[in-house]
């Protein structure tokens, strides 16, 4: 039988991101001369990826004046998402923290046995950096960015591209996250999906999971319930 493999979202389910997000968004506008946002805002914004989320944030200027109106229509989205993550990149752990308990629940999945990857919107180059910075990239069999498969969530490559570079299989998966780019993705590959519920994500979202936990130490029990039968 194949080793459980518990798969991980990043921002908002590993990772407390929105700080260092919400910065570079503010960045991001004041390059562009845009209105700022808010980490309320940025908060919305998270989980399908930098394009979506720079589309987001120039969207968010949309409606405030005809001068802002003007300079909107002058931006190359293609171009932004390179100056957003030129802007992310140095400062992607500056105020960016591991939720309370991540260590420890990712140390005993290990312990009991289930292999580890992550699956997330991310780019790669900057989820890896990231997990190295907080010394969990040894723990991990996989990591799936963004980019890194001709997909990204909702859509189920991602996460199957993810689930086969671990070893796994998507019966034997369990996907855990917080947004409905991860629920989606774990339906359409075929695996339970365990709901991040200390994360960014709508509390209501957790009816569209087959689990749900309440803080990354209730991760191993609540994991290992979906793969009791």
């Amino acid at each position: 039988m194949k080793q459980k493999l518990a798969v991980f979202d990043m921002d908002g389910t590993l990772l407390d991101s929105l700080p260092d997000l919400a910065e570079s968004g503010r960045a991001l506008m004041a390059q562009y001369d845009l209105p700022s946002v808010s980490d309320t805002e940025v908060r919305r914004m998270i989980g399908n990826g930098v394009p979506l989320l720079v589309e987001r944030l120039l969207h968010s200027a949309s409606g405030k004046g005809a001068e802002v109106a003007e300079r909107l229509a002058k931006i190359d989205h293609a171009q932004a998402c390179q100056a957003f993550m030129a802007l992310y990149t140095p400062r992607a752990t500056r105020l960016s923290r591991l939720f309370p308990g991540t260590n420890e629940a990712l140390r005993t999945l290990k312990e009991q046995g289930w292999a580890l990857a992550v699956c997330t919107n991310k780019p790669e180059v900057a989820a890896l950096a990231i997990l190295e910075k907080f010394d969990l990239l040894p723990l991990f069999a996989c990591v799936g960015g963004g980019d890194s498969f001709s997909a990204r969530k909702p859509d189920p490559v991602h996460l199957l591209g993810t689930i086969e570079k671990a070893g796994g299989t998507p019966a034997r998966t369990v996907m855990i996250g917080d947004m409905v780019p991860d629920l989606a993705a774990a339906k359409a590959a075929g695996c339970p999906a365990l709901f991040a519920a200390w994360g960014y994500g709508d509390p209501a979202l957790a009816t569209q999971a087959q689990g749900e936990a309440a803080s990354m130490a209730d991760v191993p029990e609540a994991a290992a319930r979906l793969l009791a039968n």
